[in-house]
């Protein structure tokens, strides 16, 4: 077994990104912590900056939070660079990438658009009935609504081209384990309480390959991503759903 093990690892070639998110995540924190002591220092120029002292605290506290979060995803991910909970992992050609790149960005685009109009609908129904019942300021509570509509659609349209852009530099490697991801310089996991695979199946429309639906809970109940995800021929995604459906 440690020798398959040897043996994957020399083959794959990946960076472990996460690493580097760990590594920044406690650098700001450093920074953060000399930023919180300064105030109580002596140095005149910070002397009763209580204020630069309490957000640094925060921060601080925050950017140590997202270090161990991550450091956590840094390890899961390595176990699949190592091959230790790895299940199939392969490389994605321009053409393939191309592909995917163009389907999770027409996915993006269609769900954002969705979630626009329910929201922009919702800040329509809102301010009208503020802007019908108040005497005074209603140019204002207008031009708020209008605002913040414009913020939504920002985020709403320009993510999936941001998304786009992101993918198309990514470095295209696949690496799929028992309960994490690795596509395209994105990682995925399941393996946290109230999570697990929904659904996974084989897709030879508009590509080959396969489609991945995990759900996870959090604060706003439950939520699923969708991972749909080309393959080569060569790879046996009947043998792959298998082992998938059965960890």
């Amino acid at each position: 077994m440690q020798k398959d093990i040897d043996i994957i690892n020399n083959q794959i070639t990946l960076e472990n990104n996460q690493n580097s998110i760990v590594k920044n995540m406690l650098i700001a924190s450093s920074i953060f912590g000399v930023l919180m002591i300064l105030p109580f220092s002596g140095i005149e120029f910070f002397e009763k900056a209580f204020a630069l002292s309490f957000i640094s605290m925060w921060l601080f506290i925050s950017s140590l939070v997202i270090a161990w979060m991550f450091r956590g995803r840094a390890k899961k991910l390595q176990s699949l660079i190592s091959g230790e909970s790895l299940l199939a992992n392969w490389e994605l050609d321009i053409d393939m990438k191309k592909q995917y790149v163009d389907y999770f960005f027409v996915q993006e685009k269609e769900k954002n658009f969705a979630i626009f109009t329910v929201i922009s609908i919702m800040f329509i129904l809102i301010f009208g009935i503020f802007i019908l019942i108040i005497d005074d300021g209603k140019l204002f509570m207008f031009g708020a609504m209008i605002s913040f509509i414009l913020f939504i659609a920002l985020f709403a349209f320009g993510m999936p081209h941001y998304y786009r852009y992101s993918n198309l530099k990514g470095d295209g490697k696949v690496l799929i384990g028992k309960k994490y991801a690795y596509i395209n310089g994105y990682f995925h996991n399941w393996d946290f309480p109230l999570s697990g695979l929904s659904n996974v199946k084989i897709m030879k429309k508009p590509f080959n390959g396969i489609r991945i639906v995990y759900y996870y809970t959090d604060r706003t109940l439950k939520h699923s991503e969708e991972l749909f995800i080309p393959a080569n021929e060569n790879i046996d995604l009947e043998k792959l759903k298998g082992k998938l459906e059965t960890t």
